[in-house]
């Protein structure tokens, strides 16, 4: 199978940093779906194990953590699809991504693909939409509805993937007060087209920004990225009581900040229930389910925003590069070989 990988941790300008190459044609066993992939998103997380993991010598390992496909083969153990469904998932960061024709996937943490979506447009959604699901109903243990409980949500990087979607889910599915995060009038445009109540910007003094609005505190903050750039701007616009979630990797935090206020501090990483195999590891099957429903409802919408092409190493170097520069807004997707 045709397939994109790396062969060195090499920065995304070096020309090795992704190559083609062809690899063997996976065997599903146990609980596992042969997909063919039809459509691939591109993450931070697909940079930061190319500069992290080094394969080892004389092999190529292949990154891709966000897939749209069909079914090829089902294997004996699997019970939730069968050949020909068509199906999106986020995957495993311990297995080998899907970045390739066929990509081998545990059926547990795979969805429906909504009908009213092409594959295009559906790979821009499960990787993120897992995270800001978890992040909000499960690390937050925001209540979903629309019941006033005077909550306000501040999400930091409201515009890139993770940001898009979490904006989208938190104002149309709870009745948080959302405040979304954006430096450029694009990504402020995009921020307010996902639902977001107010927009601020995060390359001024977080706390300012909220006095300028008229909300001086808040109960509930998905810090997305930079938290060490903001990390003392959070903790002083954070109510007593409040809580923080993170998705990123700041490289030290002063945590000892949260105690004066009795702030909690959560992460979220939505590849925990597939890397330790957790007994609730089929959660991520219904959750994609439910965001596939909403999505065909007209209650979620893709956070599509580039076409980058056909799934080659010119094109997925391209949209890691633009990725690494933190100027993306939305999802880039690449589709076919």
């Amino acid at each position: 199978m045709k397939a994109v990988g790396y062969r060195q941790s090499l920065p995304i300008s070096d020309p090795d940093s992704l190559i083609d190459f062809i690899a063997p044609d996976p065997v599903p066993a146990g609980r596992d779906l042969l997909i063919e992939v039809k459509a691939v998103a591109v993450n931070p997380v697909d940079g930061k194990v190319r500069l992290r993991a080094q394969p080892p010598e004389g092999q190529t390992a292949i990154l891709g953590w966000d897939a749209t496909g069909i079914v090829k083969v089902a294997g004996p153990d699997c019970r939730l699809f069968q050949a020909g469904d068509e199906v999106w998932y986020a995957g495993d960061v311990t297995r080998p991504g899907c970045n390739s024709e066929l990509h081998l996937v545990d059926e547990r943490i795979v969805g429906r693909k909504p009908a009213s979506l092409s594959f295009a447009q559906a790979a821009a959604l499960p990787l993120t939409s897992i995270t800001a699901w978890e992040l909000l109903f499960e690390r937050l243990r925001i209540p979903p509805g629309k019941h006033p409980l005077g909550q306000s949500l501040l999400i930091i990087g409201a515009a890139g993937g993770v940001g898009s979607i979490l904006t989208q889910i938190a104002s149309r599915l709870t009745a948080l007060t959302v405040i979304g995060t954006a430096a450029r009038p694009e990504s402020r445009d995009w921020v307010l087209q996902n639902g977001a109540h107010h927009v601020i910007d995060h390359s001024q003094p977080l706390a300012a920004e909220l006095r300028r609005l008229g909300i001086p505190q808040i109960t509930h903050v998905a810090a997305l990225t930079q938290t060490d750039r903001h990390w003392e701007q959070i903790v002083e616009s954070l109510a007593p009581q409040g809580h923080l979630c993170l998705i990123d990797d700041p490289p030290a935090l002063d945590v000892k900040l949260l105690k004066k206020k009795s702030i909690a501090l959560h992460w979220e990483l939505m590849f925990t229930r597939s890397m330790f195999q957790t007994p609730d590891m089929i959660a991520q099957h219904h959750l994609l389910n439910e965001v596939s429903a909403l999505v065909d409802a007209g209650i979620l919408r893709s956070t599509f925003a580039d076409h980058y092409g056909t799934i080659c190493a010119e094109n997925l170097k391209r949209a890691q590069a633009l990725i690494e520069s933190g100027r993306s807004r939305g999802k880039i997707v690449l589709e076919g070989f």
